[in-house]
């Protein structure tokens, strides 16, 4: 056995003796003594309880060409043993609220999902039901619950077909919150809800200004008021995009929340992002505020800063964990109002981006979205591939207008992993 290539090793000064150890392929967290970590890189013997753990956890493995010829081929492994189709379907483009940063704002408008690519998208999500597939939806927009009756036919017709085939449907909800009352959530739950996505901006003054609705008015109150009304009833994951001038409040929403009596352990998951490009690379009202990319200093200290006040606050946030571009993944989709096909939510209004339609299904995208990018010496030997698996195809294409690179991410782990692990420990 030898030393996996996916490793990092991390200084304990506050425990002299001890290293900290991550074992990024399958993110496992040891603490080891200098002595054993020594034995390991030596080769030394070890006991057989020892090599079984190390095993286990992808600090050891049989040799470094075979695990480098695993990490290439770890789509082919996932979608061929997948059972689980996931699709992201934007119902329409309509939206109640005008945030000047909207992702969708180039090609957003009073676009509607017709009732005939309704019904085609019914029978192609049936057809992989009837393949023995599970199906996860994503109602997605625009805002969704500005056609909750196109959402209601949709749900109810797939969990019929789900009953039919005897498969597992089940779906989440992207919205603003500004409709989400107790008494549709009640209604949702029985057709599959699973979880719902909302986003509150901050402070009401911050989030005020990101997120007013389409007359100019104020979306904070009217929004907070549906989410401590329904929190209880469904998995919330709670989220909001910052900038680089107003981060540092953010935290002041975490109290707000808990002063109105929100117990913490009550949300699903509480992640901020920053405000990112819109889908023509254009940063919204504040472009010098918008992330060009993870690895912006500024971006990278912002991260790490609210994911601490989230934890120190008791709200739960996600374990750093393998991730990579759901281009990856042969059985996720985005699917558009007109019934055209995706394969991310960033490439929805790009029609050279386009891989198929409902009635057509999905083409051949491996050239177009450059699926081998990562595949190259320098990807399979950073110890950080698992993590990012060539980083974020729609980045390289703002770089340089095609995918011709990977959006390497090794300078944001060289900033952030340990203090990320740090974090996770406190957890």
């Amino acid at each position: 056995m030898v030393l996996s290539r996916y490793l990092k090793t991390y200084p304990l000064p506050e425990k002299p003796g001890r290293v900290l150890l991550v074992a990024t392929r399958r993110c496992a967290v040891l603490e080891l003594s200098d002595e054993l970590w020594r034995r390991l890189r030596d080769g030394d013997e070890l006991s057989l309880k020892e090599k079984e753990i190390f095993v286990r956890l992808g600090v050891l493995v049989a040799s470094r060409e075979t695990e480098r010829e695993e990490m290439r081929t770890t789509f082919d492994t996932i979608n061929n043993s997948s059972r689980r189709f996931e699709a992201t379907v934007a119902l329409t483009l309509e939206c109640n609220l005008a945030c000047p940063y909207c992702f969708e704002e180039p090609f957003r408008g009073n676009f509607v999902m017709s009732p005939e690519t309704a019904d085609n998208l019914v029978r192609f999500l049936s057809e992989r039901m009837a393949g023995g597939f599970d199906v996860a939806v994503d109602f997605y927009g625009g805002e969704a619950l500005l056609r909750l009756e196109l959402l209601l036919n949709v749900a109810t017709r797939l969990q019929e077909a789900a009953a039919l085939h005897e498969t597992l449907f089940t779906f989440n909800l992207f919205t603003n919150g500004l409709v989400l009352t107790r008494k549709l959530v009640l209604k949702l739950l029985p057709l599959g809800l699973q979880a719902v996505r909302l986003t509150i901006d901050g402070p009401p003054d911050i989030h005020d200004t990101q997120r007013p609705l389409t007359s100019g008015g104020e979306s904070f109150h009217l929004i907070l008021a549906n989410l401590l009304d329904i929190y209880r009833l469904a998995p919330v994951d709670l989220g909001g995009n910052y900038t680089r001038h107003n981060y540092l409040r953010f935290p002041e929403l975490l109290d707000l929340l808990m002063e109105r009596g929100m117990e913490p352990n009550h949300l699903r998951e509480v992640s901020f992002s920053p405000v990112m490009p819109n889908a023509e690379g254009k940063g919204g009202s504040d472009h010098t505020a918008a992330c060009a990319c993870s690895n912006e200093p500024w971006a990278m200290e912002a991260g790490i800063f609210l994911r601490s006040e989230i934890i120190r606050r008791g709200f739960p946030t996600s374990k750093l964990k393998p991730s990579a571009c759901m281009i990856e993944f042969a059985h996720d989709v985005v699917v558009g109002y007109d019934g055209s096909l995706h394969k991310c939510p960033v490439f929805m209004g790009d029609e050279k981006m386009r891989v198929g339609s409902l009635t057509n299904g999905i083409g051949d995208y491996k050239a177009s979205h450059s699926l081998d990018l990562w595949k190259n010496d320098e990807c399979l030997e950073c110890a950080y591939l698992p993590l990012c698996f060539g980083g974020c195809r729609f980045f390289s294409k703002l770089r340089s207008g095609a995918i011709t690179d990977v959006e390497c991410r090794r300078a944001y782990f060289d900033t952030t992993l340990e203090r990320l692990i740090r974090q996770d420990l406190t957890m």
